[in-house]
């Protein structure tokens, strides 16, 4: 079997490469450069280089470097910049695994190859003779959510060494190993800044824009903001004002108004409903199994836990109707579904 493994320099696709050597592979090493190392010299891409390079000699596996740098800006940045400028709640992540990971790269080197092999922490379940993304081992670090509009021919081809072990054995096998990666921190943020600060990466394209927040239960402006595309809904920190917690709970794009309400736990900040467009289905669509509302488990952003609700369908819009109130609902956030047992994972949707 040909199998590509996409590795990153990190700990993680690091140990998932020593993991397919002991199964007895030969993988073909990639390291795809996405940065926009030119704008931004910080980008640690040849940091991940050495160490890529390092592990492919380890393994006396060959190695590729593929620039996939001119799709990562239109399909991943424009979209993140675009979403931001319109007041929205953008996840390049997913977008760089369907369009980058395991898009561009497939139809320009992946289609030599039987498989690819990445470190994503997630597993695929066959039922049926149908390959579905399911869960880690790890649900703290599981991925599945960043993975939810992969399609089925991406999953299919899709594996996974390291969804089976816990972050806490990668590291110990990393270790054993005497990895370069085996200590490294996980990359944090998003996937194209490295170590770019996301306010001064939204400043260079959109700018400043001063406007007021203002209180959403008493209409009083009580602080000044530097562009509505700073914030998100949800947002505890950086607001710079006392007699807080304020918390982000809406935004008037036109006006260039940020919306908040104070205190630890405020009503304004929750909310039950959840209206989803353009839901990808990854393995099959399910919605054929079912006549109306069908119990499912959802998340609406990266975190080990799941909120149990109802999934329900008119036209091209669906509808999550959540089982116990939610924190920040965000238009522009996927929502990401899975079965009732929290295993497979369905697809996802953007949130309107």
């Amino acid at each position: 079997m040909e199998i590509a493994a996409l590795v990153s320099g990190g700990v993680d696709s690091s140990v998932a490469v020593h993991l397919l050597k002991e199964a007895g592979y030969e993988p073909v090493i990639f390291y795809i450069r996405i940065g926009m190392d030119e704008e931004y010299p910080d980008c640690p891409a040849e940091e991940d280089i050495e160490i890529t390079s390092f592990i492919a000699r380890k393994y006396g596996c060959r190695m590729e470097i593929v620039s996939l740098q001119e799709e990562y800006w239109e399909k991943v940045v424009s979209y993140t910049i675009d979403s931001v400028k319109r007041g929205l709640t953008p996840n390049p992540d997913v977008m760089c695994n369907r369009y980058i990971k395991f898009g561009c790269f497939e139809d320009k080197w992946g289609k030599d190859f039987d498989k690819i092999a990445t470190g994503h922490y997630a597993t695929t379940t066959v039922r049926d003779g149908n390959v579905w993304l399911s869960t880690a081992k790890d649900l703290i670090k599981d991925q599945t959510d960043f993975l939810g509009q992969i399609t089925n021919l991406q999953i299919s081809k899709l594996m996974f060494p390291i969804g089976h072990l816990l972050k806490s054995e990668v590291r110990q096998i990393a270790d054993y190993q005497n990895l370069p990666s085996a200590k490294r921190k996980d990359s944090q943020g998003i996937c194209f800044l490295g170590k770019i600060n996301y306010n001064d990466f939204i400043e260079r394209h959109l700018g400043r824009r001063e406007g007021d927040i203002v209180e959403l239960e008493t209409g009083k402006k009580i602080g000044r903001h530097n562009g509505y595309w700073f914030h998100t809904i949800g947002q505890r920190k950086g607001l710079g004002m006392s007699g807080g917690p304020w918390f982000v709970v809406q935004k008037d794009v036109e006006n260039n108004i940020i919306y908040v309400s104070n205190g630890y736990d405020p009503e304004t900040q929750y909310g039950k409903t959840v209206h989803l467009q353009g839901f990808n289905f990854i393995t099959e669509d399910i919605w054929g199994q079912f006549d109306d509302a069908r119990e499912i488990t959802f998340k609406i952003r990266h975190t080990p836990e799941f909120t149990r609700g109802w999934l329900s369908r008119k036209d091209d819009l669906f509808t999550i109707e959540s089982e116990e109130k939610i924190q920040g609902i965000a238009a522009g956030q996927f929502a990401v579904i899975y079965d009732k047992n929290r295993r497979l994972c369905f697809g996802s949707g953007t949130i309107v």
